[in-house]
């Protein structure tokens, strides 16, 4: 009964699912600017709710069970029906993953984790049902019908423990928390590279929505460069950045460096002193 409580819940998450990824990948327009990528951060947090509740309802069903057991009927028939669901779930699961991975997105990722979740919980129902089984096999009443609700806890106790890191993942980018520390540190060795020709950059932040990834930050340069060559640093950089991280947005306010670093230019400035003084030594002759 747990796992078709699951299972029903999963058919649900993944209807949700279809329709989030199909509304995400809408072209952003003039009431949407940033496009529609939260549509499968919200999507992720109802499945985690759901999932939730379905936990919450298997575990009130197995302690009702272990107060009040009864006979299993059609154990075999059981343990049939949970190695097709295995095997099954195994092959899906995986090839939602491989989409998820290809489209960096987090309603496909959170489908594949409910089936993933699946393969474990249904391989639990299965050892129990087969251990009911085999007591059977030995003596006419084994009197071990507690093993099945107990095998429900422990499978509405994974499903909470998935529940809760997709909650978290759902919500984290709702919250337009900053990217991984990895690819911040991606962006910022690259921003570094084109040391000297970029003498500073600070402000530097970064979001995610659905599968689209939002980037911008200030660099500082020489402020008699022309407005062509900052743009074409600027272009080089936003190239750079939508390449290796796909479906990014990128926006870069460019402002003359005068070499006297303080406040937010400290933390990214690309000057040595020696560089520095000659700043601002180049500054006060003009």
């Amino acid at each position: 009964m747990s796992e078709a409580i699951h299972s029903g819940v999963d058919l649900l998450a993944a209807i949700i699912a279809t329709f989030s990824v199909k509304t995400s990948g809408i072209p952003a327009d003039t009431r949407h600017p940033f496009g529609h990528g939260k549509v499968e951060n919200i999507s992720g947090t109802i499945e985690a709710l759901l999932i939730f509740l379905a936990a919450i309802w298997i575990i009130l069903e197995a302690i009702n069970k272990l107060l009040h057991p009864v006979p299993i009927e059609y154990v075999s028939w059981g343990i049939v029906v949970m190695v097709i669901s295995t095997v099954v779930n195994i092959i899906v699961s995986k090839m939602l993953f491989k989409v998820a991975k290809d489209t960096d997105s987090i309603a496909l990722e959170a489908d594949a984790w409910h089936l993933r979740t699946d393969v474990y919980t249904s391989l639990g129902v299965m050892v129990s049902l087969a251990m009911i089984w085999l007591g059977h096999q030995i003596t006419p009443d084994p009197n071990i019908y507690w093993l099945d609700p107990v095998a429900a806890i422990g499978v509405a106790l994974l499903i909470l423990g998935a529940a809760y890191k997709l909650t978290v993942q759902s919500v984290r980018d709702l919250m337009d928390v900053k990217l991984p520390a990895e690819e911040e540190a991606w962006i910022r060795n690259l921003i570094t590279t084109h040391q000297p020709i970029i003498h500073g950059f600070h402000q530097l932040r970064t979001r995610k929505a659905g599968n689209v990834r939002f980037v911008d930050f200030h660099i500082k340069v020489d402020p008699y460069m022309s407005v062509e060559e900052s743009h074409q640093i600027t272009d080089e950089l936003s190239a750079s950045i939508e390449n290796h991280f796909p479906k990014t947005s990128v926006t870069i306010h460019t402002e003359p460096c005068d070499g006297n670093c303080v406040g937010n230019c400290l933390t990214g400035c690309l000057l040595n002193e020696k560089e520095r003084k000659s700043v601002m030594q180049r500054n006060r002759r003009s």
